[in-house]
């Protein structure tokens, strides 16, 4: 199934997976979530080819997760690629990544603490039922 069909898909899973489900995508929003803006930086960082970048950051842009701000260098006029509202509400879904591939696939322990700048604590991703407040895994949920 291509992208485009996951995208027609009535099921909320298979759209932003429409989306968000191929690796570059997930590593530009990590990116992006650490205050990279800049298009070069973010070459730089990821390695990734020029045509690439360019065509998941405008992808990006497309659905409104990322949006371009100009900013002038030296020579010109050029992009910055800043989160929207859309975009930092995906921040939940890349800490749940982030919690599972630590405690599934850091071997070594997790390569980068996240701290919450206001007391230093660590966060966390629960899941609880808006009715009641209870923890809601897997096995509760219907």
């Amino acid at each position: 199934m291509r992208a485009a069909e996951l995208a027609e898909e009535r099921c909320s899973i298979a759209r932003p997976a429409s989306i968000l489900g191929d690796r570059w995508t997930l590593v530009i929003l990590r990116q992006a979530f650490s205050r990279v803006r800049r298009f070069e930086d973010f070459q730089s960082s990821l390695g990734i080819s020029r045509s690439l970048l360019a065509d998941r950051l405008d992808q990006l842009v497309e659905e409104a997760i990322l949006r371009r701000e100009p900013y002038k260098d030296e020579i010109r006029t050029r992009d910055e690629y800043r989160l929207t509202e859309k975009g930092l509400d995906l921040y939940p879904v890349l800490m749940a990544l982030r919690e599972w591939g630590d405690r599934y696939m850091a071997d070594d322990g997790p390569p980068l603490k996240v701290r919450h700048r206001d007391c230093g604590g660590e966060p966390t991703i629960h899941l609880t039922c808006d009715r009641c407040g209870e923890p809601v895994t897997a096995r509760d949920a219907e």
